[in-house]
């Protein structure tokens, strides 16, 4: 008797915990840079250097943890350490190194419980429909980090932005029973193959690829220069997004927080789209082109961007970047796994998304250091615009999958593998 196969409602357990990891405090935290601003007195420099500086100093996390641990341990241990920073967030003083200090317990949070432990769970647990598997997953970081925007505005309101931190921050627990009691890091663990197969698929019989072979790899530093640069122009984006709207004359407190609220709502809930579109596709098409579309896509939407003015919606904006947005996101995991294979995939996201992480906190740090200089954001966005182009065009270049077909010994079209 055939089993049943469970992968679908390990997707929808993913799908809520990483929406509450990732999604609820990484999109909203930018809420709460004018209130920085405005009651402790620091610059926009200030601010944004918190995470950079984290990111920087936590690149070891992922080579040294992430591989030797379970991810559903991963997930409960992260989501603590993120609660633990936005208590910190909402309780904290006026002392910058206090700040920093919590944005490094934010990030150790963040690599340990964000992308990395829910692409691997997704991705041991599909093959053939991988890509819609994830798109489902990557719909719960926009659908939940959209009730956060939501959430955010008149919590602040009516409480006050400390408060308002610590309840976010709280609301990480909502994790960890689906950590606990349903989420399973490998169909075997079940007595499953991925999709519900009969027997496990080629690429899950191979041994990982050692870091240094990945290393070795053009396709791989490829992978990494494109996502990097691609991830870093979405990061300053997202977290000057409220900035450039106060710089174009959004003066008024109120409609501020309202024209920021709907732009992340409708980005959050156009990345849902792209996800599920582009889930879809990379299952059908070829993924470089899939991947290579949406970069290009993300890089036309920075000019518009600074085309917003009061009392304009930026609805073009916000539409366009979001699909980008989370097509892009979601499509560097299934990239990885496509060329280094499923089993090699924790080594390649364990450097991959450390090094994005810099380029995701830095470049809006070099931002904040372009807006100071030049008086606006005309330069800081125009550098942004080139970063993303330059992403596009790594994965654009990007060979066939030479690693996994070695790996798998399949010979090119026409030709025979001889054996001595």
């Amino acid at each position: 008797m055939k089993k049943t196969f469970y992968g679908w409602w390990i997707t929808a357990a993913v799908f809520c915990t990483f929406g509450l990891a990732v999604g609820f405090p990484y999109y909203n935290i930018p809420f709460f840079y004018d209130y920085f601003e405005n009651n402790f007195g620091w610059s926009r420099r200030d601010i944004t250097f918190g995470f950079p500086l984290a990111a920087l100093l936590t690149l070891w996390v992922g080579p040294v943890l992430v591989p030797r641990f379970s991810p559903r341990k991963l997930i409960l241990v992260g989501t603590g350490l993120t609660f633990l920073a936005f208590l910190g967030f909402g309780t904290m003083g006026g002392a910058l190194w206090v700040y920093y200090l919590l944005w490094f317990v934010y990030t150790v949070g963040y690599i340990l419980s964000g992308p990395i432990p829910h692409q691997l769970i997704v991705s041991h647990w599909f093959r053939r429909n991988r890509g819609k598997a994830m798109g489902i997953v990557y719909v719960g970081v926009g659908l939940i980090g959209s009730l956060g925007s939501f959430l955010v505005k008149p919590l602040t309101e009516s409480t006050n932005f400390h408060m308002a931190l610590i309840i976010m921050g709280a609301m990480m627990f909502l994790a960890w029973p689906l950590a606990i009691l349903v989420l399973k890091d490998r169909p075997s663990q079940m007595g499953l193959f991925p999709d519900g197969a009969g027997e496990a698929p080629a690429e899950q019989k191979i041994q990982p690829l050692s870091y240094r072979y990945l290393l070795g790899q053009f396709s791989f530093w490829l992978l990494l220069i494109g996502s990097f640069c691609s991830i870093g122009s979405i990061g300053a984006v997202n977290f000057h997004m409220k900035f450039v709207f106060i710089d174009q004359g959004f003066s008024d407190q109120a409609l501020l927080n309202a024209t920021w609220r709907t732009a992340s709502v409708i980005i959050l809930w156009s990345s849902i789209g792209g996800r599920l579109l582009v889930g879809t596709l990379s299952d059908a098409l070829p993924m470089k082109w899939v991947m290579t579309t949406t970069y290009f896509l993300t890089a036309a939407t920075i000019p518009i961007l600074l085309t917003v003015a009061p009392p304009e919606t930026p609805w073009l904006f916000a539409i366009l970047f979001g699909f980008g947005m989370g097509a892009d996101y979601m499509l560097i995991p299934l990239m990885a796994a496509e060329q280094f294979g499923v089993n090699s995939l924790a080594r390649c996201m364990a450097i991959i998304l450390p090094v994005n992480t810099i380029g995701q906190t830095w470049f809006p740090y070099f931002v904040s250091v372009l807006r100071e200089t030049f008086g606006n954001y005309t330069v800081a966005m125009g550098t942004v615009f080139a970063l993303a182009m330059l992403g596009a065009l790594a994965i654009g270049i990007m060979p066939k999958r030479k690693a996994m077909d070695e790996a798998l010994r399949i010979p090119e079209p026409g030709r025979t593998t001889a054996r001595g």
